[in-house]
């Protein structure tokens, strides 16, 4: 008898074994993802949107997320937090947004007069960049990743033309990251707004200047009916979003899982990149014809010289705040120095021997 009770033990425990393994093999994770962009902002809105249907593409439909843009959750700057507490299990934004938070924050993004967006991959992906962002939020509860670059952003919309150092004083302008500090050092009062309020700021006189993306996203906005003078980038030379994701959900999924949503955030990301990349090359193909009444002007030497001046000293005051920041810029630097030589070497010199 206790024989048989053993078998039938063993046969049960079995069969329990099998179905749990069965379960989590078909059960179906719901997860959120909030954004910081509006419903309609392509192509930021389109990196979490692919990346969701991607990852249910290639679970077959166990992973399920959901994207709410910043017009439904009301709370385009609180996605770190939203994230860090649990209320979405993923986030979409960028990570210089938090640098009043978490001044570590700051470079994942992009750093004024920094790399271009393949060597800033190629840091991330090889250069250790990627280890050093998950050091930076682990403090948060957060993993974050790659999520999508705009490449070199342009430099401004400016009611009135820049002629001087003088012509930017006391100028109201929105400029996040690390340039908000530079133009606020050469006398401007730097505010940052979100997306959806960026027209009508503008329009109001709340801000004389904004710089957003690029022609392929700018234009879209009407900035240029109200400030015509466009100028070329400096600050911005290579703007990655990032993905969140709440550390503890994620160490919840199957290995599978964690590998399908990973390989789906970096082919969103890289996708978003070629997208605004043609965005911006079919706006700008179209500039000179169809909007004749815009300006292209770059910032006179000048004011490029001071805007450089500016950010060295702030970059040394900054990496006296905390050695993860130093650790973090020294990286940056090193890889930018090792990249750029090559840089100069392919892209550079071919441009400037066949333009």
């Amino acid at each position: 008898m206790l024989k048989k009770t053993t078998k039938l033990l063993v046969a049960s425990a079995l069969v329990a074994g099998l179905s749990t393994a069965a379960f989590a093999k078909d059960r179906v994770y719901k997860w959120k993802l909030a954004t910081t962009w509006g419903s309609t902002l392509s192509p930021f809105i389109d990196a979490p949107k692919n990346m969701a249907k991607l990852a249910k593409e290639m679970s077959n439909g166990r992973l399920d997320i959901r994207v709410d843009a910043s017009n439904k959750h009301k709370a385009p700057f609180g996605i770190l937090d939203m994230v860090k507490g649990g209320q979405y299990e993923m986030g979409h934004s960028a990570s210089y947004y938090w640098k009043g938070k978490d001044i570590n924050t700051l470079p994942f993004t992009t750093m004024p007069f920094g790399m271009t967006a393949p060597e800033q991959y190629a840091w991330f992906y090889y250069g250790g960049g990627l280890e050093l962002m998950q050091k930076a939020y682990k403090r948060h509860k957060v993993l974050s990743f790659p999520g999508g670059n705009s490449g070199n952003q342009m430099g401004g919309w400016f009611r009135k033309e820049i002629n001087s150092l003088e012509d930017l004083k006391g100028l109201k302008m929105r400029i996040p990251g690390f340039a908000g500090e530079v133009m606020a050092k050469l006398g401007l009062a730097v505010t940052n707004i979100p997306s959806g309020e960026l027209y009508t700021s503008l329009e109001r006189g709340t801000i004389d200047a904004l710089e957003w993306v690029g022609p392929g996203m700018d234009i879209k906005m009407g900035f240029h009916k109200i400030a015509p003078y466009y100028y070329t980038g400096w600050h911005e030379p290579a703007t990655e979003l990032q993905f969140l994701v709440n550390q503890r959900q994620f160490k919840r999924l199957p290995k599978d899982l964690q590998k399908i949503l990973v390989t789906a955030m970096r082919v969103a990301a890289y996708d978003m990149y070629i997208q605004n990349y043609h965005m911006s090359a079919d706006a700008w193909s179209k500039i000179a014809t169809d909007y004749p009444n815009i300006k292209i002007k770059t910032f006179p030497k000048e004011v490029m010289d001071a805007m450089k001046k500016a950010n060295d000293e702030l970059l040394v005051e900054k990496a006296k705040e905390s050695p993860l920041l130093k650790e973090v810029l020294d990286s940056q630097k090193a890889y930018m120095k090792k990249a750029r030589e090559w840089t100069k070497m392919s892209d550079y010199k071919y441009l400037k021997d066949n333009l």
